[in-house]
């Protein structure tokens, strides 16, 4: 990961608490040193961003912090997607209006590279569960489906074998 796109995941981490994280806990997340995160954040805090911490407690961001993000991630935009095609499909007619309100918004501003993530259909498959009943690794098949592997059935029989590396 850049050391930018890490300073700013590091906001987001922080955003999206409500409580102190530890440098341990950023860490972790971010698969880096406890001493990285020290120096990420000093450099955070050098350059204002209102991030307040305390030995043994952690790092919070200030609510009153507004960044805007800079672009979403590609699961982030999927995600976005799923969600509100499944409230567009089941909501109530105001929610369900307001999903494909939300679903045409996402479409005008993402970047060209991004725009079948929310156009195409295959990303419309219903939301499943990390790992289904049949033992198949959800992220791999969605990984599959963006790079247009397609996994055929023999004699009507599911195939089992794991998905591959995206061909």
């Amino acid at each position: 990961m850049r050391r930018a796109d890490r300073l700013f995941q590091i906001i987001q981490i922080l955003r999206r608490s409500a409580r102190p994280i530890t440098a341990s806990m950023l860490a972790a997340e971010l698969e880096v040193t406890v001493r990285t995160v020290y120096r990420d954040v000093a450099d955070l805090i050098a350059q204002r961003v209102p991030i307040r911490g305390e030995a043994g407690i952690g790092y919070i961001l200030d609510r009153d912090y507004d960044m805007p993000p800079l672009m979403l991630s590609t699961d982030e935009l999927e995600a976005a997607v799923l969600g509100a095609q499944w409230v567009a499909d089941r909501g109530d007619s105001g929610l369900a209006n307001a999903a494909r309100d939300l679903l045409a918004k996402i479409a005008t501003v993402v970047p060209d590279h991004l725009r079948p993530f929310v156009a195409d259909p295959g990303v419309g498959a219903a939301p499943a569960r990390a790992t289904s009943v049949d033992g198949l690794d959800m992220a791999r098949l969605r990984a599959a489906i963006r790079a247009g592997c397609v996994k055929r059935h023999r004699n009507g029989t599911p195939d089992r074998r794991p998905i591959g590396p995206p061909c």
